[in-house]
């Protein structure tokens, strides 16, 4: 309940942002297709569906209704997280998506959108775990390694806020993708995985008790979509943001992933 209740008040923060937009006010963009690149690995926010092997969750909702009121055709791809900032700044693709945290470094390489969720920053562990119970004393346990993808937020969470700010630090283990950090947790290669309460709560909700959160948030966080420098997609999609947040279809969407949704059933 610890976590819902932090999930749904960073939700109500960024609801209070100052809105805009109206329906009448949106522009129409003609049809056109848009190429929308994504990495389906970071439930509930993009993943396939184990049950139906469709990709689907809030972004792919949230992005489909930005599509509908702007008329534009989203054209979905894939490609890796390590790889997509710099693919979305050559121009591979019009936008990116994949719960990316709104950075100044990146703005050098990409434009955002503005936020459209705000997260917070949660240990995953093991079930069982007894060890440690938060960042302080993971810590302290100098056994203990973090599983994280170089370059996310989560690596520099690991490095900055729990260990010792070395980023060469041996007890942090570097993985290709987020879901492989979760698999190596289970398979007990690595102790903890730092991930924000959206992704978190999915694998903890798929796991069966194999998983779960602990400790107090690590910092907040803002996501947006990411476009080619100087996208002239920016100002529509940010006009089709704040008209979601107005209408309460982005209540509606964390409503039906982060508290209905239950992974796999």
């Amino acid at each position: 309940m610890l976590f819902r209740r932090t999930v749904l008040a960073s939700f109500a923060a960024l609801a209070l942002a100052p809105l805009a937009a109206s329906a009448a006010e949106l522009p129409d963009l003609g049809g056109k297709s848009v190429v929308v690149v994504t990495e389906n690995a970071y439930p509930p926010l993009q993943f396939v569906d184990p049950k139906s092997g469709k990709a689907i969750g809030w972004e792919y909702d949230a992005m489909n209704e930005v599509a509908k009121r702007l008329n534009f055709k989203v054209e979905y791809q894939n490609t890796s997280w390590d790889a997509m900032i710099q693919a979305v700044s050559d121009g591979q693709y019009s936008i990116g998506m994949t719960g990316i945290t709104i950075k100044e470094d990146r703005k050098q390489k990409v434009d955002f959108s503005d936020p459209y969720m705000r997260s917070q920053q949660f240990m995953l562990v093991r079930g069982d775990e007894t060890r440690f119970a938060d960042a302080k004393s993971f810590g302290e346990f100098k056994d203990g390694l973090v599983g994280a993808q170089p370059g996310t937020t989560p690596f520099y969470t690991a490095v900055y806020e729990v260990l010792d700010g070395n980023e060469q630090n041996p007890r942090i283990k570097l993985f290709e993708t987020f879901g492989a950090t979760v698999q190596a947790l289970k398979a007990g290669d690595v102790d903890v995985v730092l991930t924000d309460g959206t992704a978190g709560k999915g694998y903890v909700d798929a796991s069966n008790g194999a998983l779960k959160l602990i400790g107090e948030p690590l910092g907040t966080e803002d996501f947006g979509f990411i476009f080619p420098k100087g996208s002239d997609l920016v100002a529509p999609v940010n006009a089709a943001i704040a008209a979601l947040k107005a209408d309460g279809t982005l209540d509606g969407l964390n409503k039906k992933w982060f508290l209905d949704y239950k992974m796999g059933e």
